[in-house]
């Protein structure tokens, strides 16, 4: 997953989470929907490719929120185990437990959970609560970053350290997510009328056409800049793990061309790459949750036709409380 945008700043929601997918465009991933038993509380979509099964975005009835972003680092072994397992870990907590956020990070971070685990930045918590951002680098609960303590706030994610705000993609989402916000209160938009605009900004394509002949490694660093990737891919992409794609960064000196080979490829692991899912999730004060995934492509690479793309799911959160009152809806 390359980018998440997330903001309190709009006053008819609590909480606004926009996300773009990118992967191998094979990889065998399940739709949004809700998990079997004991989990059927839990809301998201799953990675099909590991046993684990591991989500990268999802929600529970409750109100509580994961999202996940992976980046890769020259001083960090990318190991085994899986990072989604983590998200799982998070959102399939008994559904009634009272367990806090910090508890979840205390745990991770003081038992096995973070060993051999690849770079990640992680944020969770309660929708209505201010959200952690853990990752590979996250000591203790005291040195957890938390977003949203006070509103207004527009962060953004991407496949970089939290802590890293200079990729240009994260930068220009942030301002449009911003101005979408601005433009939804002063026109007094329709839900459906911000859902669409929160699409556009998640398919804004600035990444430059390909040029054939011209290697990987000074086309993958544009990367960087797009929020939306459209389809890639080339001889030579088979080296690359996803996490290097997400990383802009790489070696490997490629062709970047687009063709029936690299289409039909079904590993998971290679062939064409791209944003394959987008999703957008509206929480709005009186504890109802809007949740809409876009598939943009399906596990054999091929485009999923406009009016089979989208999933829409809507369902008030259990025991909701608006923030700053003691009112339960």
């Amino acid at each position: 997953m390359c980018i998440a945008l997330l903001s309190n700043a709009h006053p008819d929601y609590a909480l606004i989470l926009i996300n773009n997918r990118d992967e191998y465009l094979n990889r065998p991933t399940a739709a949004a929907h809700w998990w079997e038993a004991p989990n059927e509380n839990v809301l998201g979509g799953r990675d099909l490719l590991r046993k684990e099964q591991g989500t990268w975005l999802g929600i529970t009835k409750q109100g509580r929120i994961a999202v996940l972003t992976n980046f890769r680092e020259e001083d960090v072994v990318q190991e085994a185990r899986s990072r989604g397992a983590m998200v799982n870990a998070f959102l399939t907590q008994p559904a009634y437990s009272e367990a806090t956020t910090d508890k979840f990070i205390e745990a991770l971070t003081e038992g096995e959970g973070l060993k051999g685990v690849g770079g990640f930045s992680l944020i969770c918590g309660k929708v209505g609560e201010p959200l952690a951002v853990i990752s590979n680098r996250t000591p203790d609960v005291a040195s957890t970053p938390w977003i949203f303590k006070d509103g207004g706030e527009i962060v953004g994610l991407s496949n970089s350290a939290f802590a890293n705000k200079s990729w240009p993609k994260v930068l220009h989402g942030e301002e449009l997510l911003s101005q979408a916000v601005k433009d939804s209160v002063s026109h007094h938009g329709s839900k459906a009328r911000l859902i669409e605009d929160l699409f556009q900004l998640l398919s804004v394509d600035t990444l430059p056409k390909k040029i054939k002949g011209q290697g990987w490694e000074s086309y993958v660093r544009e990367l960087r800049n797009s929020i939306f990737i459209p389809v890639i891919g080339g001889a030579g992409t088979d080296e690359l793990s996803a996490d290097d794609l997400a990383a802009a960064k790489s070696d490997q000196q490629v062709m970047v061309e687009d063709d029936q080979k690299m289409r039909d490829k079904g590993d998971g692991l290679s062939g064409l790459y791209g944003t394959q899912k987008q999703t957008v999730v509206l929480f709005d004060h009186q504890g109802r949750v809007t949740f809409v995934e876009r598939s943009l492509y399906g596990a054999t690479a091929k485009a999923v036709p406009a009016s089979e793309r989208d999933h829409v799911y809507e369902f008030d959160i259990q025991g909701w409380q608006k923030p700053g009152t003691d009112d339960v809806h």
